[in-house]
């Protein structure tokens, strides 16, 4: 065999051995640009609701929106003569068009009131056209609300479970439009990581273009890797797709450290090093008591009542001995050195921030 063959087989096998310490799949990691949802919205009214509705008086824009679309049916109607209407609700509803929904597919409605209505339980939600951001109709809406709460009131208490007024229609909208493109027609793909990595790009490239068996791939930045579609798969993008979501790649995840100080919650990457640092940490309690005591005249005496206070301060301070982590331990390791300091989850957050703060934390500290 040629010694040129022999060494790259041996650097596909390497490759191949290193990519697959931990490896995750491609699709779990990265999508596929143009693949995606697409957000749809609409406004429409809700009917047959047991007097929980809006108020007409004051939501001018619910008996707006009847008497026009009474007027739509033939019915004219002054909105000061409906007012008093309380069976209907302003409504917003969303839905999320799938990537390739094609027409006469259905897909859930999510209703949320606008207005000042108790409830939406038992109400139908009437004809509403749900638009995307360029402003077409992609799909329309219209069927029975499940809320999965309930809302009762009398003159002078109320009972509620859930979100009365947040429901949803499902598979009540019905999708009249198509997302524009056809996926097979593509020459080029575009593969979009969901955490940027400039390594974890590098290697999806190589382990695409091992599988391919040539240069198909490439990083074109830290967050994307472009594609070309070779031709043994042109008019067949859906089988090239298949086969590079279910490849596998170990992405590299950069050292850090997150902090939710109202929760008291620290999260560490496998990738957190502490430089050689001594640690010491001991918690200080100051306790104040006051006590006033009374000093009171004997009868009929001159003399006054005098009040007079009585502080006592208590001054506490755990000693803790100072600990010494060596330099490159790994998240393993600081734990442990950690707990052997006895810490809870708060003293934690702030030995991280004074490690971070002395240049021994080797990682990024991020605090949400």
């Amino acid at each position: 065999m040629d010694y040129g063959k022999n060494f790259l087989l041996s650097v596909i096998i390497f490759l191949s051995l290193t990519l697959n310490a931990w490896a995750i799949r491609i699709k779990d990691i990265a999508q596929f640009e143009g693949v995606r949802r697409n957000k749809l919205i609409g406004y429409g009214l809700v009917i047959g609701l047991n007097g929980t509705g809006d108020d007409g008086k004051n939501a001018k824009f619910t008996v707006q929106s009847l008497a026009n679309m009474l007027e739509k049916m033939g019915v004219t109607v002054n909105p000061k003569d409906i007012e008093k209407v309380e069976n209907v609700a302003a409504v917003m509803v969303t839905a999320d068009l799938p990537p390739f929904a094609r027409v006469g597919s259905r897909i859930d409605a999510l209703v949320s009131s606008i207005g000042d209505a108790e409830s939406l339980e038992g109400g139908i939600l009437l004809l509403t056209p749900l638009r995307a951001a360029d402003g077409k109709v992609y799909a329309v809406a219209q069927g029975p609300i499940s809320i999965g709460g309930f809302f009762a009131g009398g003159m002078g208490a109320a009972v509620q479970k859930n979100f009365p007024t947040v429901g949803r229609v499902v598979s009540g909208a019905l999708v009249e439009r198509e997302m524009e493109g056809n996926f097979n027609d593509r020459n080029l793909l575009s593969l979009a990581l969901r955490n940027y990595d400039f390594t974890t790009a590098k290697r999806v490239a190589q382990v695409i273009n091992i599988a391919l068996g040539g240069n198909f791939a490439e990083p074109m930045d830290g967050g994307t890797v472009g594609i070309e579609v070779p031709t043994e798969y042109q008019k067949k993008v859906v089988d090239l797709v298949s086969l590079i979501e279910g490849l596998e790649v170990a992405p590299d995840i950069p050292a850090r450290v997150v902090i939710n100080e109202r929760t008291g919650t620290v999260v560490m990457g496998e990738n957190v090093r502490i430089s050689t640092v001594a640690i010491a940490h001991g918690n200080l309690s100051i306790e104040i008591k006051e006590k006033p005591k009374v000093s009171q005249p004997l009868p009929f005496s001159a003399g006054e009542t005098v009040v007079t206070p009585d502080t006592e301060i208590v001054v506490k301070e755990e000693r803790s001995p100072l600990f010494l982590v060596k330099s490159g331990i790994n998240i393993g390791e600081v734990v442990r050195a950690l707990n052997a300091l006895g810490v809870t989850p708060r003293d934690l957050i702030a030995i991280l921030q004074a490690l971070k703060a002395a240049g021994a934390l080797q990682a990024k500290l991020e605090i949400i």
